[in-house]
């Protein structure tokens, strides 16, 4: 997949808003400290399209961007920022579910985790809630470069095994800095959005 154009379509906070129409979505979830913008912005070969917070748990809508003219890339709100009181945190929360079982046009999920840490007690929470759902995963371990090459492989092991990935699929290494695992993320995403690749069944 070539990226030639990418937009921020719309910042909104309420379900209703989302744009209208049959453009395919593909969802990015994760901690909020994770990388999100980061991986947003490489992907997209733009260095400021999306922009992150000093403030972890600080974004709380959901952005849209516009690519190719074709897709969106939805950015949702981080999950797992303790500062946020437990009421808002349920408020993002219930935000977030609304948009992942009901929007018709999601066509796939990016599960964006931290390659340098175990999965977190919410990235096991939000992997099995996406499984049970039956929603197409991709899972993402990004900040590779914040590692030995070496030592990667024994990081994304414990990622599979926390998240109870099934036997032959594997995170994909990311890192916003060196670019390593974007080509392989664009090329996921393409067989997400071709619907002659048929449907995308779960942890594809």
């Amino acid at each position: 997949m070539k990226i030639k154009k990418a937009e921020l379509q719309g910042i909104y906070v309420h379900i209703k808003d989302l744009p209208q129409g049959e453009l395919p979505e593909i969802a990015i979830v994760g901690r909020s400290n994770v990388g999100k913008s980061s991986l947003i912005n490489k992907l997209v070969n733009r260095k400021n399209l999306a922009r992150s917070s000093s403030t972890p748990g600080k974004t709380r809508t959901i952005n849209y961007y516009l690519i190719n003219d074709s897709w969106y890339l939805v950015d949702l709100p981080g999950y797992g920022y303790a500062r946020v009181s437990k009421q808002e945190q349920a408020k993002w929360g219930k935000f977030t579910e609304s948009y992942l079982t009901q929007r018709q046009q999601l066509r796939g999920i990016l599960h964006l985790v931290d390659i340098r840490h175990p999965p977190s007690k919410d990235d096991i929470q939000v992997q099995s809630w996406l499984i049970h759902n039956q929603l197409p995963i991709l899972c993402v371990a990004t900040k590779a470069d914040k590692i030995s090459r070496g030592a990667q492989g024994k990081h994304l092991a414990v990622i599979k095994k926390d998240l109870s990935l099934p036997p032959g699929v594997e995170p994909l290494c990311f890192s916003a800095v060196t670019g390593s695992g974007v080509e392989e993320l664009r090329q996921a995403l393409q067989e997400i959005l071709e619907p002659e690749e048929g449907p995308v069944s779960p942890e594809s």
